[in-house]
């Protein structure tokens, strides 16, 4: 059942309701299409029903991000056909409210209006509690009331981890479907540590088989994290120096250029190591790292990730640089002079890190000795993640000093791209050396092609029923491992982060890490994006 009646995800859109402007453009959407034809297709839909229930429908996340996400599958035909969305939530409203509510992210372009009104039909919507069986009776009752005699259903859980006990434990009791596939999708966070995360997978087990859970991060969805297996184990020329031999230490940075944004009460139950570099982060040092899977199949690809993170030791805080941004007085952007301390929403004193920087090491053959420097902040520079690569320094130098490292570069967002910085001569007649780059940037190699949001590629493979981007309970168990020694020391001794400036690199202490751990950075080199060559 795993991928029934998945024709309509590349049947072309029609003439007639295909607007020119459409975001969904024919060579992305042919991309996109031919890549899910490998699903097999084994049913007809006049037979299958497909509901999508999204829990917590009239919160922050439902309204930024699940909403336009399936509005952006329904315009572009990529879900199945006749899908059906019921929105759950304990506040009352109407779907022409919820309409309302989503106008600054649900959004027609010239020519798409209609289409916009038929997603809007296809919506249904039920205020409940989450813990009455009265209420997800009515529920029930909605799901089923246009449902075929294959009836599949999937329900999303966009809510705080508060609630995910009753709200799957009423999931079990009331809304599994009877004739088709029932499918869970679990919103990070999972857990705090190693404990609250163990109780939440015992009770998730003992209500699911793994197959119908789907934790999601949606980092694992992103253009260029996916592209990590493909660089890695379709080119020859990379996998005999991805090692210990010819690496001298891999970063991987996330890197926001904004503050909390008068959320920093909620961002202080977690902090910036639960927030990205517990799941974002090591999710990104697994596709790294990890040896060439069996095969492609979800299971193959995560028991090697598994097989990465038993090997990493607990962190401690001596690996670590923990900051706190503070406000630049002297910016013209009122949210840049507002330190996180000063977020009114932040409790008095807080210790919470908004920036960390930390050196795992991987206890294997092949990485023995490489230093994997995670590093995340917010109010920082600039926008970015990326993987970067530095390779050793050449043996035997002939250039008077005049090489730098090698790198090879993975850059997730922006501009997703691929490059390469190796050393090149200048013109003329001397034997000056300067950093250059062999460049893939995906803007200008697939230049008519939209690259589809990651929770547009995640919630995809939930309908085809792939959880190769999905986070897996021993997985999960391992990384909690890895972070729960140093969340409970910083917890118990609460020690006091270095300050930095809005808008700058972070805390200089960071650098120093870095440097401290076979990685070594000039600042000489700007990586800018080419300008469009014509198509040959």
């Amino acid at each position: 059942q795993a991928y029934n009646c998945l024709i309509h995800f590349y049947k072309r859109m029609p003439p007639h309701s295909r607007s020119p402007n459409c975001e969904g453009n024919p060579e992305g959407l042919r991309l996109l299409r031919d890549s899910l034809k490998s699903c097999n297709i084994s049913s007809s839909s006049l037979l299958v029903s497909h509901v999508f229930v999204v829990f917590g429908a009239s919160g922050d996340l439902a309204w930024k991000k699940i909403y336009p996400t399936l509005w952006a599958l329904f315009r572009d035909r990529l879900i199945p056909q006749g899908t059906r969305v019921v929105g759950y939530a304990r506040s009352k409203m109407t779907v022409s409210q919820l309409r309302e509510n989503c106008a600054g992210t649900v959004k027609a372009k010239k020519g798409e209006e209609d289409l916009l009104d038929q997603f809007w039909a296809a919506n249904k919507y039920v205020a409940g509690s989450y813990h009455d069986t009265a209420d997800f009776d009515l529920l029930v009752q909605e799901m089923a009331a246009e449902e075929k005699p294959c009836a599949n259903r999937l329900f999303y859980l966009a809510l705080p981890p508060s609630v995910f006990k009753q709200i799957t434990s009423m999931i079990k009791a009331c809304c599994m479907s009877p004739t088709g596939w029932t499918r869970v999708i679990v919103e990070k966070p999972f857990g705090k540590d190693s404990t609250s995360s163990a109780d939440l997978s015992r009770h998730l087990k003992e209500l699911f088989h793994e197959e119908q859970l789907y934790r999601i991060d949606h980092y694992l969805g992103k253009e260029m994290v996916q592209n990590l297996i493909s660089l890695r184990f379709g080119n020859m020329i990379f996998g005999p120096t991805w090692n210990r031999d010819s690496i001298a230490s891999v970063n991987i940075t996330f890197k926001e250029p904004f503050g909390t944004k008068g959320r920093g009460g909620y961002f202080d139950e977690f902090g910036i190591i639960r927030d990205v570099m517990q799941n974002h982060l090591l999710q990104i040092l697994c596709l790294t790292a990890m040896e060439k899977p069996v095969t492609t199949s979800p299971d193959d690809i995560r028991d090697e990730k598994v097989k990465v993170l038993k090997a990493i030791p607990a962190l401690s805080l001596s690996s670590c640089v923990l900051g706190q941004y503070e406000g630049d007085p002297d910016s013209e952007d009122p949210d840049a002079r507002m330190g996180y301390l000063e977020d009114p929403t932040v409790p008095q004193g807080s210790t919470c890190p908004t920036f960390a920087a930390a050196v795992l090491k991987i206890n294997n053959e092949r990485w023995d000795g490489v230093p994997f420097i995670l590093k995340c902040g917010k109010a920082l520079n600039e926008r970015k993640a990326e993987v970067r690569i530095q390779y050793k320094d050449v043996p035997g130098d002939i250039f008077n000093g005049g090489t730098v490292r090698n790198e090879l570069v993975i850059r997730v967002q922006p501009n997703e791209s691929v490059y390469v910085k190796v050393m090149t001569k200048t013109p003329g007649m001397s034997f000056n050396l300067q950093e250059t780059e062999l460049d893939l940037t995906y803007k200008s190699r697939y230049r008519d092609a939209r690259l589809p949001e990651a929770y547009e590629r995640l919630i995809l493979d939930v309908f085809v029923g792939s959880q190769m981007h999905f986070v897996r309970s021993d997985e999960l168990a391992e990384a909690w491992r890895i972070f729960t020694p140093l969340l409970h020391t910083i917890e118990k001794d609460k020690p006091q982060p270095i300050k930095y400036k809005y808008g700058s690199r972070g805390p200089a202490e960071a650098d120093t890490l870095a440097m401290q751990n076979n990685f070594n950075y000039t600042g000489r080199y700007k990586w800018t994006a080419p300008a469009h060559s014509p198509k040959k």
